[in-house]
């Protein structure tokens, strides 16, 4: 048997680096800040141990860009490398200096502000670069050194004679990568992957002009510091006021003008580290539901706006920041990978903000009826894809009356208990989707002493299909669904005025004049004041069709079929007798003109069947 250590070619690793590894190239500038403000926070600790004890002066890392000569530079006054650290940290790779830094002063790294944590971050350059510079000198008392490596495995490391602490990055940008070389595409690099680091980042300057005691104008230069060092969400929410809240709302979205719901502040340091802040934005179904609004930081080191697996799916119209180092990443950390840590912290987030809403309901609940509409499909969906929050969400989610009145579903249970039980015992809970549109209906319903519900969430069927299986021995009716009579099933019989035979010859005559598809007739023995002509639609068929459009239901492929109709003839009502009664032109006009009456009840009379109506109406009117 032969043991032994598995070579890597050096040769090979670039390569993989460069096309594997670090698959996106604006992430080099995310990584190269990084080291530098590893590098600065290294200096800071050291200071504050003691075992620096020089000026720590000016610590802002500047980032500049030369286009004549095609390089970009990062330039930090932190700790500095000898030659011997360079031989350490940068020709070996996947060696990484913060673990090690953290390591000998034991502390905690989820506290230590340290970023780094691979090793790999620096050769990410090479995604941009042709060649490579690194100028560094040493908080020690140390000769400064000079690395450089054009992208090979071979490199050259001399003395330099760099005066000043710290490290500067030199990249020599290759042809194929000179888009790096404007000034916009920095910045929006750098706003988008450091806007919160804690060690000051200058690109460029900003003038302004005073005047002087003459009145004389001249300009003044200011560095122009592109990062928030101290963000809300690192700092305590006890001091903090409403209006902080809203500023770094405005920071983080300048271009979104609404304003959110509300706010929570996540701050959690057991059993895993998690600092953030989330809105609650206003979500109507007619808004592109964008779920990219919750931006994921490391160490205030932005990774991502794919929340997925962290934050809970439902919560991902949330806005906001959410920053842990306990999140695990893939090794050039653009990824999460799932684990334990993950789910608790997703848990969590999911009770957090369920405590929130039902605090906010408990305190003012005039205030959380105002906001409902703007915030239910958020809860509704959080009911449907997470058990423990429907059980939390039971004692806050609200649900209106067709009067604009609000109840839990626990109070609107205890509201009708004894008025809507049909002939089994079992509990009716009617509904409408459409206050307007099935206006007629809801009046009906009304009529008879019904509560009727206002359900217009795109995905209440699911949610209903929920509460059945939730809500003992219940069951949930739309309004126009069927006829009144039915909608709350008696066991009262009512017998039929017509006989078998005038129903036979009078359905053919209505079929002919209803439109050619999607329409069944049925006759029914309801009470003479019911309506004489109405149509109904299958609460199970429709229900089903809504969740197959909305995903789920078990029934995939149902969004594909028409819809179906039941037109409800009403054999007790006086208008049919009537119509049994007319003859040739005077009964085809009484019934196209109660199958047009009951089709625009149901917003169904249109095209030709909708101009014929209107032509006869203004005939009619001239009599």
């Amino acid at each position: 048997m032969e043991k032994g250590n598995i070579n890597i070619q050096a040769e090979n690793i670039f390569p993989i680096i460069k096309k594997f590894l670090y698959t996106d190239q604006e992430i080099f500038l995310r990584e190269l800040v990084s080291n530098a403000v590893d590098a600065t926070s290294k200096l800071k600790k050291l200071a504050s141990l003691g075992e620096f004890k020089g000026e720590l002066g000016d610590l802002k890392i500047e980032i500049s860009v030369d286009k004549e000569s095609k390089t970009i530079t990062i330039k930090d006054r932190g700790i500095g490398m000898t030659s011997q650290e360079v031989k350490k940290y940068i020709n070996q790779v996947a060696f990484s200096g913060a673990e090690e830094f953290v390591k000998k002063y034991k502390e905690d790294d989820k506290s230590s502000g340290i970023i780094g944590h691979f090793g790999l971050g620096f050769y990410s350059s090479f995604m941009v670069a042709k060649k490579v510079q690194i100028r560094s000198k040493s908080f020690k008392k140390s000769k400064g050194c000079l690395w450089e490596c054009d992208g090979s495995p071979k490199f050259s490391l001399t003395d330099s004679e760099k005066k000043d602490r710290g490290t500067e990055v030199v990249l020599f940008v290759s042809e194929d990568a000179e888009e790096f070389l404007e000034e916009t595409k920095i910045s929006s690099l750098l706003t988008k992957y450091c806007k919160f680091l804690p060690i000051d980042i200058k690109f460029g300057t900003n003038k302004r002009t005073e005047k002087d005691k003459k009145g004389k104008e001249f300009e003044i230069e200011e560095d122009n510091i592109i990062n928030n060092t101290n963000p809300l969400w690192k700092k305590s929410p006890s001091k903090l006021k409403s209006e902080d809240y809203t500023t770094f709302y405005r920071e983080l979205y300048p271009y979104n003008f609404d304003q959110p719901l509300f706010h929570i502040h996540l701050n959690v340091d057991f059993p895993f580290n998690l600092t953030g802040v989330l809105y609650f934005p206003k979500v109507s179904p007619s808004v592109d539901l964008n779920k990219n609004k919750i931006q994921l930081y490391c160490n205030q080191v932005f990774v991502t706006d794919s929340v997925e697996g962290v934050v809970p799916d439902f919560l991902a119209l949330l806005h906001g920041i959410i920053d842990s180092p306990d999140i695990p990443l893939n090794v050039s950390r653009s990824a999460l990978q799932s684990d334990s840590n993950v789910k608790k912290i997703s848990s969590h987030i999911s009770k957090k903000v369920s405590d929130k809403l039902k605090k906010m309901f408990k305190d003012d609940r005039k205030d959380f009826e105002s906001k409902w509409n703007d915030m239910k499909l958020i809860v509704e969906y959080g009911m449907l894809s997470d058990e423990k929050f429907y059980d939390r969400a039971s004692d806050f989610s609200l649900y209106p009356s067709v009067e604009g009145s609000f109840y839990t579903m626990k109070e609107f249970s205890e509201k009708i208990k004894d008025s809507q039980k049909d002939k089994d015992g079992k509990t009716i809970y009617l509904y409408a989707s459409d206050k307007n549109s099935q206006h007629s209906y809801i009046s009906q319903a009304q009529d008879k002493g019904y509560e009727v519900l206002l359900l217009d969430s795109p995905i209440i069927s699911h949610l209903i299909q929920k509460f059945e299986s939730k809500l003992e021995n219940s069951s949930f009716v739309r309004v126009d669904s069927d006829s009144i009579d039915n909608l709350i099933k008696q066991e009262v019989k009512v017998e039929s005025i017509l006989s078998e035979k005038e129903k036979e010859k009078l359905k053919p005559l209505i079929e002919k004049a209803l439109p050619k598809e999607g329409f069944s007739v049925v006759f029914e023995n309801l009470s003479p004041s019911s309506s004489p002509f109405s149509i109904t639609i299958s609460e199970f068929m429709r229900r089903m069709k809504e969740m197959s459009m909305t995903g789920g239901g078990g029934m995939m492929g149902m969004q594909n079929m028409p819809d179906s109709y039941n037109l409800v003839i009403n054999s007790n009502h006086k208008l049919i007798s009537k119509i049994i009664k007319a003859k040739g032109v005077k009964k085809n006009k009484l019934i196209q003109s109660s199958i047009n009456l009951a089709l625009l009840s149901q917003n169904l009379l249109k095209g030709e069947l909708l101009t014929n109506y209107i032509k006869d109406s203004f005939e009619n009117l001239k009599d």
